[in-house]
């Protein structure tokens, strides 16, 4: 279970995920990542007068099958705006986004924690809405002294926004909705997800709930809290409950990883305490304005940057150069049809059907729709679907792991593994080595059998087994005898002497076959 704390964190996020299309938002230009600086460039998305916008049709589908994912209701009218502020790395002046009538809005995703640190809950979604990319600032981190460049490859790449409420109650929460939208993302196929490219960015939006009777409250503060509530919460923060007392909003920048998000969100939380514990700043208070903190991931800490825009310092309005944009039922109705078993319903099935640990089931989706298809096909199989999970995700993954390939180019088919899993099952080959006859089949791509005499491994029949145990039996008179008056440790010795007559027995099998040898004794 969470760590019990002196308050309750709250935690909204905001995730721009890049769209995985081949060109950007409103122009031609490849999105293809890797390229020389300033080759991936037009007049349109440099900003030069006289250019009109093209809204790419494949982004507004790929985020229409998102918000359809994510339970989101979907308009039947939207429109694009244009949100003004000035970076070196936005040449027009102005981000094209969506203000007031967003494509997607009002829908949730489901999270929990295999383990049951949290118990399972529904994060609501603000909106999802789509807009396009700025460019790249390059700094001189190294001494701060040096010149900063421009890259305005990106600028116009088609972003997605997915703002969800303030629901998440920890980090840990916080990085389990993280780790689902991700993997729904990934299966849906709409982005690859890849957080060092830049094709998902996280901003976390965080700040307390302390209860009125903290030592740390001022009387002032208690009596205010005892009252109606906070109803003068700015946009998009939470009202604070009755009895509680709210510190100033967090946006918490540069997470390049779901454990950054982790650390990041556990220290600010910290920090906010301290803070509050020195000052008393709430959110009602003058200087009680959201401000924005980058995380330094070598300090482990976040450093503050600049206050924080409203949205009216953002000077919206409708772009005039794009029309508004129409989605009709039928179209909703076709994209929720085309979804396909998405992760939360599939790790669902395979745990009811398999009979597998709600973590096995998450570890197997966990690895994407690919891994999940082995499995199934392997548990079909080899009618042992914990040693199907087993060995999918100890062997096959580290394999996997080490040759760094795809399980679509991993050479041992369900059906061969299958055959060496009968095998173990039905007592003709022990675990140890069968993996080592794995590892032949891993590198030439042979048949279990094939495998098996080209290393010499022979299965072990029952009669040959019992065989083996009779004539050990009688060599060792007084093995037995230990046996019969309860010392049952001794027959382990036995085990060794097997081995060396025959190294393809199963050390289990020779125990538990000796024993009740000597039992009929």
């Amino acid at each position: 279970m969470q760590e019990s704390l002196p308050y309750t964190i709250v935690i909204g996020l905001e995730v721009h995920v890049q769209l995985a299309t081949r060109s950007k938002l409103f122009c031609g230009c490849s999105t293809a990542f890797g390229a020389e600086p300033n080759t991936q460039t037009c007049p349109l998305c440099i900003g030069m007068p006289g250019t009109l916008p093209v809204m790419n049709r494949e982004a507004f589908g790929l985020s229409l099958r998102t918000a359809v994912a994510l339970n989101c209701s979907i308009p039947r009218f939207t429109k694009w705006d244009r949100k003004q502020y000035f970076y070196p790395d936005l040449p027009k002046g102005y981000q094209i986004s969506q203000f007031d009538l967003p494509l997607s809005e009002n829908g949730y995703l489901q999270i929990s924690d295999p383990k049951g640190a949290f118990e399972p809950k529904k994060i609501r979604i603000i909106r999802a809405h789509l807009e396009e990319d700025a460019g790249k600032s390059i700094h001189d981190e190294a001494t701060g002294r040096g010149d900063s460049r421009i890259d305005l490859n990106r600028t116009g790449t088609p972003l997605l926004e997915i703002v969800s409420q303030p629901d998440i109650r920890s980090p840990l929460e916080a990085k389990a909705y993280l780790s689902e939208l991700k993997l729904l993302l990934t299966y849906l196929g709409v982005s690859d997800c890849n957080m060092q490219e830049g094709s998902l960015r996280v901003d976390a939006n965080i700040n307390l709930h302390i209860d009125a009777a903290d030592s740390a409250v001022s009387a002032a503060q208690r009596d205010a809290a005892m009252g109606d509530g906070n109803t003068t919460a700015p946009s998009g923060a939470m009202t604070t409950p009755v009895g509680k007392i709210a510190t100033p909003i967090v946006e918490v920048k540069n997470m390049n990883s779901f454990r950054a998000v982790e650390r990041a969100l556990a220290f600010e939380a910290s920090r906010q305490y301290e803070v509050f514990k020195e000052t008393g700043l709430t959110i009602n208070d003058p200087d009680g304005l959201k401000t924005t903190r980058g995380w330094d991931e070598n300090a482990q800490a976040t450093k503050p940057q600049r206050g924080k825009e409203d949205s009216a310092d953002y000077r919206y309005f409708p772009d005039p150069d794009l029309v508004p944009v129409t989605t009709t039922a039928e179209q909703v109705d076709e994209i929720r049809e085309s979804l396909g078993e998405l992760p939360a319903a599939l790790r669902t099935r395979i745990e009811e059907t398999y009979a597998i640990s709600a973590y096995d089931a998450d570890v197997l989706v966990n690895q994407g729709r690919e891994l999940v298809d082995y499995f199934i096909r392997l548990a079909d199989r080899c009618g042992d679907a914990k040693a199907a999970s087993n060995w999918v995700q100890q062997d096959v993954l580290r394999a996997l792991k080490e040759r760094q390939i795809t399980i679509e180019c991993f050479p041992v088919t369900p059906e061969m593994l299958s055959k060496l899993l009968r095998y173990i099952a039905d007592g003709l080959l022990p675990t140890s080595r069968a993996r080592d006859v794995l590892a032949e089949m891993i590198e030439s791509g042979s048949s279990a059998d094939a495998s098996m005499k080209k290393l010499g491994i022979e299965a072990v029949d029952q009669g040959e087994l019992e065989g083996l145990c009779r004539e050990l039996l009688e060599k060792n008179p007084g093995i037995v005898q230990d046996a019969k008056e309860g010392k049952l440790k001794a027959v382990g010795a036995l085990i060794g002497q097997a081995k060396q007559k025959n190294p393809n027995v199963n050390p289990a099998q020779v125990r538990e076959l000796c024993l009740k040898l000597i039992e009929k004794m």
